[in-house]
């Protein structure tokens, strides 16, 4: 993999000086499967994994937008709301996305992870019953080793309270050659066990892409996907359309699409709210339900995820509801 800027500026032929500004503070990954996807610079995968010297001159967001630190009881946990917690259980991602909202920490020392650092965090699991349902993350849960991961699952499944498990990765998207066989052997052992991967163009579709899904489906784990909202890569109904549709054909269900998060270092990526409910108006009733993902925004300040849906409503009165359907008719359903 690229990690320094000097491999990445003779590769493609950049100064490296502004790579190593940025890199300091942030780092950099681009395995060589995903540096592959990249046609030319600027273009949707360039984007995505380049660093940009914008990432050093954000002033807007914070360092923590959805307060993790403060909702973390005890390390590598946040417990934000009721019935489900977050565990992070990886440090390290097979490419360092620019717009990551955990970019603070994932892939420097300040995550620190192993079974020794994560028994704090099981210990308090098994401790709240009201906790049906964990997500595992990091980093990427899918770059522990098979081993790991195995005495991971194993110890979340002792705890009975515990019904669902989900992972959350880029790896069937920026690394599908990790989804072998034996992997899937392993996790298919846990089920119900769910992935959430995350594909935000569709030129990250690719065969070696397609294979692992298939893989993960095959071995009965129900993929979702979670896409964000990044200007210059996907902010058009077109490009969102044909991501999610695409994602259909590789047995990949559309869950989320996101509005970017006020992480530091990401504020270039922002787009108007808007322009994603305009993109919405696009997808509902134009394309399949299965092909229309929730569109939402993780609100600042661990506020929890929002659900922003473009507005169809008139008037409710006694009466019943005038509206405007998906293709802009007034309509009317009376009250019973």
């Amino acid at each position: 993999s690229l990690t320094r800027p000097e491999e990445l500026a003779a590769h493609f032929g950049l100064d490296p000086e502004p790579l190593r500004a940025v890199t300091a503070r942030y780092p950099l990954r681009i395995n060589p499967y995903y540096l592959t996807l990249i046609e030319k610079p600027g273009d949707p995968i360039w984007r995505q994994a380049i660093p940009d010297p914008r990432e050093l001159t954000d002033t807007v967001c914070p360092e923590d937008p959805l307060a993790e630190e403060r909702l973390s009881p005890v390390a590598n946990l946040v417990h934000k709301y009721p019935d489900r917690a977050l565990l992070l259980v990886a440090s390290q991602c097979a490419m360092y996305c620019r717009f990551c909202t955990r970019k603070r920490k994932v892939g420097t020392a300040a995550l620190a992870v192993g079974r020794k650092r994560l028994e704090p965090a099981l210990a308090y699991l098994a401790r709240t019953p009201t906790i049906h349902d964990v997500l595992l993350s990091g980093g990427d849960p899918l770059l522990l080793p098979d081993g790991e991961l195995l005495w991971l699952l194993t110890e979340l499944r002792r705890i009975p309270h515990l019904e669902i498990i989900r992972l959350g990765s880029r790896v069937p998207c920026t690394l599908p050659q990790r989804i072998t066989p034996r992997l899937t052997g392993v996790l298919k052992k846990f089920h119900p066990l769910y992935i959430n991967t995350h594909f935000n163009h569709p030129l990250e579709i690719t065969p070696e892409a397609a294979l692992a899904c298939a893989r993960l489906a095959d071995a009965g784990i129900p993929l979702g996907n979670q896409t964000v909202l990044l200007k210059g890569i996907n902010d058009d109904a077109a490009t969102i359309k044909e991501l999610m549709r695409g994602l259909l054909r590789i047995r990949v269900k559309p869950y989320y699409l996101f509005q970017g998060d006020l992480s530091r270092g990401t504020n270039h990526f922002r787009t108007p709210v808007a322009q994603g409910l305009a993109i919405m108006r696009e997808l509902i009733g134009h394309t399949s339900g299965l092909a229309t993902p929730t569109f939402a925004l993780d609100a600042p300040d661990g506020a929890g995820k929002i659900p922003l849906t473009p507005d169809y409503q008139q008037e409710l009165g006694p009466e019943g509801l005038r509206f405007i359907s998906y293709d802009g008719r007034p309509c009317q359903y009376p009250n019973p």
